[in-house]
């Protein structure tokens, strides 16, 4: 089970709390790292995103030591990473809210598997968003057997 994932984004603070809105959630600062915000779903799981500032990197330290953040200036937007999330909100609230911010929102397939909402946060990182209508078709994907049968899994 995921509980956290971090990004790097242009605005951590008003990211984060667009991102609170999504789960109904809270945002906070991210201790340790100036500048950055932490979205909280405020769930059993401790569900969480942290938002940090573009350029942030994490970087493994000297042996036996934790890691280190750094800064890498030429950072890239776009990134192969990004996450599949729950939201209680319905999927016209999530168009709005992409519609506000000026962020592309949009429904779509994946191979015929399943349906979600593409929300790309600064128009640069994918977030897929599963709001209610569409959670049932995904966690009946998910479930062992199915897997098993869909990708012939032993």
């Amino acid at each position: 089970m995921l509980h956290h994932v971090s990004f790097a984004v242009r605005d951590p603070h008003h990211v984060a709390e667009v991102v609170a809105e999504l789960w109904h959630g809270k945002i906070m600062p991210f201790p340790g790292h100036a500048g950055s915000f932490i979205a909280l779903a405020m769930d059993a799981y401790g569900t969480a995103i942290e938002f940090l500032p573009k350029g942030s990197v994490l970087k493994p330290a000297a042996s036996g030591e934790s890691s280190e953040w750094g800064q890498e200036p030429n950072s890239t937007g776009y990134t192969a990473t990004h996450v599949n999330m729950a939201v209680p909100i319905s999927e016209a609230e999530i168009y709005a809210i992409a519609t506000r911010e000026g962020w592309r929102a949009v429904r779509s397939g994946r191979q015929g598997l399943l349906e979600l909402i593409e929300f790309w946060i600064e128009n640069e990182i994918m977030l897929e968003l599963m709001p209610p209508n569409l959670m049932e078709g995904y966690q009946s994907l998910v479930q062992p057997e199915n897997l098993k049968a869909i990708f012939n899994l032993e």
